[in-house]
């Protein structure tokens, strides 16, 4: 398995991050959401991955820092049951929205939840 998170999987485009707040879905599973919209975004990659921590729970960069880099280090962990399970790209954001501060192994277990979650909704939308 490819555990890598390259700079082509990141989500950067501005359009790409409106186009997902304004017609994404959204599943959560506290204290994280994931915002997603299915879609081709150049580039011929089958995942681009945003991550975000609210400035409004932590005033501190660093605190939000630390978080961004759980979730995408869980992520990156974890993409293997996106790639196996989606048949078109997908365009995602994953949102920590909470003030409790989770431990690494807590996060992790949430977002292998959340990843399971999304995987039955769009199972669920064909």
């Amino acid at each position: 398995m490819n555990f890598t998170y390259p700079k082509s999987e990141k989500l950067k485009s501005k359009n790409t991050i409106d186009l997902l707040f304004s017609e994404g879905k959204s599943v959560s599973k506290y204290p994280l959401r994931l915002v997603y919209v299915a879609g081709t975004f150049g580039e011929n990659v089958p995942i681009k991955m945003g991550v975000s921590v609210s400035k409004k729970h932590f005033k501190k960069a660093v605190d939000r820092n630390y978080f961004k880099r759980v979730l995408r280090e869980t992520y990156r962990l974890n993409k293997h049951m996106l790639l196996d399970n989606t048949d078109k790209p997908y365009a995602f954001m994953l949102l920590y929205q909470s003030k409790d501060r989770l431990t690494y192994e807590e996060i992790n277990t949430k977002t292998i939840q959340l990843f399971e979650k999304f995987l039955n909704a769009i199972k669920e939308a064909k």
